[in-house]
């Protein structure tokens, strides 16, 4: 990104967490594990000299538990990934994934766009399983007088994240939680984002029992999804361009990494 649009992106110089906080019972689909966490050392455990103590902590988490971005390798169809790639050449269990994992995605420093639905259809939160097609995006595209640019990063709120302390309402296992139809995916790829996140667990309309929107987007489209945002503040303040900085664990063969994004306006 040229600094020129750094610079006219950023106004007041705020900064908006769009991570959410980690924390044992913290929503997780049932595909992926739960984050757990423990002190391993209190302070007073062990003692250094002039009585100082250190604590110390070990957590295990998944890829795609929390805030996280999906590897270009996340999702294969018939046994090809994005580019073509045939599945079965490029993982192992011990390495994870070659050429389409994690690692292979830079910093990201975009200009970025929230569309908040929620808002311009006039609900705090949409309902469960609700469907955002061409017409929500457009909607709300119209309403915010925001246009798209080839690179950027499409951020969609539903207003889910105010159910995050709400494992079981977050998930939306058995109701389903609001999301992208791939009809929405297709109308907003014809602008050629770089990614596109959301504030629920999957992104697109749950469920969807053969994710068409990853599939279309990761595997077809090399467009790389974020998942679990916070979006709230960001929607409060009615901020809808600014500059999205997200980075990524380089973890080598992952399907995804946590992130802790930002946005900068």
């Amino acid at each position: 990104m040229l600094a020129k649009e750094i610079r006219r992106l950023i106004i007041k110089g705020r900064v908006y967490d769009l991570g959410q906080p980690y924390f044992p019972g913290m929503p997780h689909h049932p595909n992926h594990p739960p984050f757990a966490f423990i002190l391993t050392k209190k302070h007073g455990d062990v003692m250094y000299a002039n009585e100082v103590s250190a604590a110390n902590d070990l957590y295990a988490t998944g890829g795609h538990t929390g805030t996280h971005l999906d590897a270009l390798g996340h999702i294969s169809q018939k046994g090809k990934l994005y580019g073509n790639l045939k599945a079965s050449k490029v993982q192992s269990y011990g390495g994870g994934l070659k050429k389409v994992g994690i690692d292979a995605t830079p910093p990201l420093v975009r200009r970025g766009i929230l569309l908040d639905v929620a808002r311009a259809l006039g609900k705090r939160v949409l309902p469960h399983a609700f469907p955002i097609g061409p017409h929500e995006l457009e909607k709300t595209a119209i309403k915010e007088g925001v246009s798209f640019r080839e690179g950027d990063t499409v951020l969609i709120r539903t207003g889910w994240a105010q159910y995050w302390k709400d494992p079981v309402k977050f998930v939306a296992n058995a109701s389903g939680a609001p999301g992208l139809t791939l009809e929405g995916a297709k109308w907003l790829a014809r602008y050629k984002m770089a990614l596109t996140g959301s504030d629920t667990t999957a992104y697109e309309k749950m469920p969807a029992h053969d994710l068409p929107v990853h599939v279309f987007l990761l595997k077809q489209r090399g467009i790389q999804l974020l998942e679990m945002l916070n979006l709230e503040e960001l929607a409060r303040e009615k901020v809808y361009e600014f500059l999205f900085v997200a980075l990524p664990l380089k973890i080598i063969g992952g399907t995804a990494s946590p992130v802790r994004p930002i946005a900068i306006c």
